[in-house]
Order: C-alpha cells, then structure tokens, then sequence
C-alpha cells in the first residue's frame, strides 16, 4: 500500500459537529440538504478547533482532500475503460464486476433521471463538490496551526488548492460549464444566494488555470516540491511538475474544438441570459496551451524525468522483447522515469485492472480470478501501424485488402507462435501493436517465462464458460505488469501506480499545440522522441519511404491526423481515447463504427478468424459530449440549466 493510503487509513468520516455549509447542499439538494451539513473529521473527534489544532491532525485533514480523487486506474469507475470503444465484454454480466455504470454508458443507455458514473452527486462514495468544500476547509482553517513550519504550510496550501483546481477540472470534463466554487458559503447564506448557477467554459478554464498558478507558484524549493525525496511517504503527493502538466492538458482541451469554436452548444444559456459557450475560434488558445505545455516539459526535465526505456541488464531478451518492454513498462513499472504524477487511491490502484485484463496464459494452470474480459475491439488491432511506421491503409508495402486472409507465421514473424495460423492483419505490425494486445497465437512475455495466447473455444485463453473469455478475441495486455505470478490456488498482482499523466503524453499535448498554433515543424522532434522509443523511424523517414500519402506530414491538416493517430496508439488503454474523441469532435463517427470481434465459438483457424458483429453502438451528438445533470437537482435549484439533448 502506498504512502499516502496508509494516512487515509486513519481517516474516519463522521456527520457530527462541523457546521459548515456542503457543497452538495449548494449544487443538488440546495435548502433541503438532507439536514444541511456533512462533517468530515478525522479520528472521530467532532470539532473542527481540534482538526486543526495541531500539525499530526491537520495533515490528516489534508489527506482526506486526496482522498475525494476518484479512482482512475479501476475499470469500473473511470469512464473511460469500459465507458467507450476502447473495450468490450460479455453482456449481461452477472458477475466480474464492481459496477455496470461505464458498460451502460458504452452502449448509449446513459439517463437523466439516476445518471450513471454521477460523479457530481456521488460515485463510489466520492461527490467531487464534496472534495472541493474538504479543500475550502482545510484552507480556511490552515492558519491556525500552531506548530506548522512556514514551508510545510506553504506546500500544504498548494496541494490543496491543486487539489481543488482538479476536482473542478475533473468536472468540467464530464459536464462542461460547471458552477464554481472558490470558498465555502456561510451558514447564514440567503437560500437565493445559494442557487448557483454554471459558469461559461472560459471562465472555468480560467479559474482552473489560475488555481493551478498558484499552486504550483514559488521556485524549486518553495511550495510543491521539484520532486518527491521522501519516497517511503509522499510518493502520490503532487509536485510542481504534475500541477504545470494537469494545466497543460486542461488548456489543450479547451483549445480543442469542443470547446473552440463550437456552434453546437450556442443555445446553452443560464436562465438569466448569460452565453456558457463562445462560439467564436479563438487561435490565441492554442497558443496559450502550447506555452503551458513547454513550462512543464521545462520542468520535467529540471526534475529529471525521461522517457522510459527497459533495462536490458535485469534479464536477457532479444531485441523484439527488449523494445515491447519499453512500451509495456512505461505504464506498469511503478515509478518509473517517466512518471509525472501516479495515482494511488485505493491502495492497490491497478490490481482489478490487471485482473480484468489479464487472460488464464499458462495450459496447466486455471486462476478464476484472471478474467481476461477487458477485449478490445478489431477496430483497436487496426488503429496501430505497420511495421514501417505509417497506418495500415497507407502503407505501399503492406496488403490492406487482403489483412483478414489466414496465414501462417514462421520463425522470422514477430510476436507470433510459429507454425500457427492467424489473420494477414496480424503480421508486420509495429511493436506497440504486438506491446498492448494479444490474440490467438500470439506471444506474451512475463518476467517467468514466455507464454503462448490459445484462445479458440474450449482452449485456455478462451471461452470455455459463460465468463472469464475476450468477447472480441483480443485481450489488454499493456497494462498487466510482467510481475504477475499465479498458480490455480494463488495469484500475486504487482499493483502500479495509475499514470494520469506520463511524459510521452506530455509531449504529445506539445506536438498537438505546437502544430495548431503555426509551429508544426517543432512538433516533429516530440513526436519522433515517442515514436524512437517505440523502435519507429522518424515520421519524415516512415511516410516519405512508405506512405502512399508521402507529404502528409507537410500540412497542418496532415500532421493533424498524424498526431491524433499518434495519440491514440502511444495513449491506448490509458483512458485517453475516451476524453480525447470528444475535445477533437471525432466522437460521432468514431464512437458510432460498429465493435466487431472474431468468432471465438469456433474451434478452427478458419472459422475462427471471421469478423462478427457485437454491437453498433451510436453516440448522438451534441448529447453525448457531456453528462447530464440529475434531474432531481434541477428540480431543486431552478438556476442549474441541463446541458442539451437531456
């Protein structure tokens, strides 16, 4: 369990004593909340003088801030695992899981009325409007510990002031204009004050932004420290560099079309007139986030961070092996190099992950909790590149046409059993391609050995029951950490912490702005660093050699496609895709293409290695960009106005 778990341990939650106004009172049940107040103390003592009466309670106190942040490396309570096209599994699912929330949002079966994954109200026992007041709190009332040393207090003021800065961010993904919420309201409050009413997006950003500023304010050695030295009890805590890469990506999501220049959300008004989105274009955004993602690649670098490459010296592999793990463990090796800031909420922050993940690999042993169900999709195994670096239906030397004709691998094919039979479509990938996913007859690599993928009917990667199988034939194996070990009556999971943010994604939020803003010449060598590591040549050298499109990267709209392509293959099974398709307006056409899978009833290479249609899913736009709002809270503050299509 990491550090800052084992402080939330200590952390008991009370309804006694603190009398201060909820913010879920403020933006759901407004006068009638429940009996008005929440309080949130540690250790049950009722008070709020001895909350922070003292350095060892207050610290407590700013614990509970972290722990209001959701859960982001659990497939059942971030959205964008098993929420959109990413992944799929059997349905209904009877078992195997936490909640179903994210399965009905991916199948367009999201409501108004109890919305699902409603992390407004309360999800997982977490309202972010709740974190947000225990932030207000602890920054009311920090001044009045006595025995706090200046730089302590000064650190401490930051994080929580970040903390609050993403809980609002965090909302802003998911509903757009949000109400914000600077400082707690008295009690005394006049029931009209408290009908608040949502922000406009560029004021929200704003505020965010500024919030950010201020946290991570001061040189290295003032506030948020450059990076965590005390490894045995902060790591998770944020940094300066994690503060300046959160703010970078939330000023390359308001850039991006959804929240530049959209025409589609021009009716959404407060009830008082006031606009909540600026339908006009504005380039000078791209700007500013291109300069906000530089100051955190300056940072990162001042703090030492680099992109991870495996080292060759803990075990002996080949080549292939070696570059798979430099992709593999970028996410799973646990503070690795080129981790900005990792998530440890819930103490074993990735073990369901890996459990969903991760197939039965070994013939003589079967472990039940190895689920195998988190599939991806065909259309996933078609997003990466070829060997030569350019996507599949690019590239001049490789048969597009004819990728799902059976053929049979030799020894000189990568990733692939030899002597096995499996789709053209499977052959002359790139190494990403080979790193993330598996599928019968493929190879998976494990710190105890090589282990080969069997997954037609009735063998032991595959469906022998009406759980536990890849509904599409194709299982996640990025993000399951080479460490796991299991036997039919054990399993050892090496839980990671969860990357939000890594600098390869970082870098690529710079391409992005880089190239938005006029500058696409300088987003090359960011996007040639990511793709070295995954063992590509440059984007120069793959399209002008092997791309029937050679000048693509020439043009703003060219590399355009090429970043985003880029992105969704280096950030695959990240949860990026999911926020990303939407800030780009790809959603509708993306998110609407139909979930196809292999026929995994069947026994046989030919029978097997045929498409089948799971699902078509449809995203309805602009509805679906954005969560609704509870139907009930808007009954009760007359002031909330629900985004469109709800």
């Amino acid at each position: 369990m990491y550090a800052i778990d084992r402080h939330l341990q200590n952390i008991k939650i009370t309804r006694k004593g603190l009398r201060i106004l909820c913010l879920c009172g403020v933006l759901a049940l407004v006068a009638s909340c429940k009996k008005g107040f929440l309080d949130l103390v540690p250790d049950n003592v009722p008070t709020l003088d001895h909350a922070f009466s003292n350095r060892l309670e207050a610290e407590k106190y700013l614990y509970t801030c972290y722990a209001f942040l959701p859960q982001e490396g659990h497939p059942d309570k971030n959205p964008a695992f098993s929420g959109g096209d990413e992944a799929w599994t059997y349905w209904p699912m009877i078992e195997d899981f936490f909640y179903r929330d994210p399965y009905h949002i991916a199948r367009g079966e999201q409501r108004q009325t109890e919305p699902y994954m409603n992390y407004w109200d309360g999800y997982d026992g977490k309202s972010l409007w709740q974190g947000i007041r225990t932030c207000n709190i602890f920054l009311e009332n920090i001044d009045r510990i006595a025995d706090l040393q200046p730089y302590e207090k000064t650190r401490w003021i930051a994080e929580a002031k970040f903390l609050k800065a993403y809980f609002h961010w965090y909302l802003f993904r998911m509903y757009g204009p949000i109400p914000i919420m600077d400082q707690n309201l008295p009690i005394t409050t006049a029931p009209a004050e408290v009908k608040v009413y949502r922000q406009p997006v560029d004021s929200v950003v704003n505020y965010i932004a500024g919030l950010i500023d201020e946290a991570a304010a001061g040189d290295n050695n003032t506030g948020l420290p450059l990076t965590i030295t005390s490894t045995a009890t902060e790591l998770g805590r944020i940094t300066k560099v994690a503060a300046l890469a959160i703010k970078a990506r939330l000023l390359v999501t308001a850039a991006s079309p959804l929240f530049n220049g959209n025409n589609d959300f021009t009716g959404l008004k407060n009830n008082n007139g006031q606009v909540l989105f600026n339908p006009q274009y504005d380039a000078g955004k791209w700007t500013r986030a291109r300069a906000a993602c530089k100051v955190a690649i300056d940072a990162a670098q001042a703090a030492g961070l680099k992109l991870y490459y495996f080292n060759p010296s803990i075990i002996t592999v080949d080549n292939a092996t070696r570059i798979e793990m430099n992709i593999r463990n970028a996410v799973c090796e646990k503070w690795n190099s080129e981790l900005i800031w990792g998530l440890t909420t819930g103490g074993d922050p990735t073990f369901w992950l890996q459990t969903y993940a991760c197939p039965q690999l070994d013939p003589n042993q079967f472990n039940i909790n190895l689920k195998g169900k988190l599939a991806p999709p065909m259309k996933m195994a078609e997003l990466f590149y070829t060997k030569n670096g350019v996507p599949i239906e690019e590239d001049k030397t490789w048969d597009y046409t004819n990728r799902f004709h059976l053929k049979t691998a030799t020894g000189k094919d990568t990733g692939i059993q030899e002597g096995y039979q499996t789709v053209a479509l499977h052959f002359d990938r790139e190494p990403r391609f080979y790193a993330d996913m598996a599928f019968d007859g493929s190879k998976w690599f494990m710190r105890n050995g090589n282990y080969n993928i069997q997954s037609k009917l009735g063998e032991y990667s595959g469906k022998k029951q009406s759980r536990i199988y890849s509904v599409t034939g194709y299982f996640t194996k990025k993000i399951v950490n080479w460490n796991l070990v299991y036997s039919n009556t054990s399993l050892q999971v090496e839980s990671y912490p969860w990357p939000v943010m890594r600098l390869s994604d970082l870098y690529l939020l710079y391409a992005e702005a880089l190239n938005e803003s006029g500058a696409s010449a300088e987003a090359l060598p960011y996007l040639n660093q990511v793709r070295a590591r995954a063992g590509l040549r440059s984007v120069e050298q793959s399209w002008s050699m092997y791309s029937n499109r050679a000048a693509k990267y020439q043009s703003v709209e060219g590399l355009r496609e090429i970043i985003r392509q880029e992105r969704g293959i280096e950030m695959a099974f990240e949860g990026s895709r999911y926020w990303d398709l939407r800030r780009w307006k790809t959603a509708p056409q993306t998110l609407s293409t139909a979930i196809y899978g292999w026929d995994i009833l069947q026994t046989t290479y030919a029978d097997y290695n045929r498409r089948v249609l799971l699902y078509s899913p449809q995203f309805i736009a602009p509805r679906d960009y954005f969560w609704p709002i509870r139907e009930y809270n808007l009954q009760i503050n007359p002031n909330l106005v629900q985004n469109p299509g709800w």
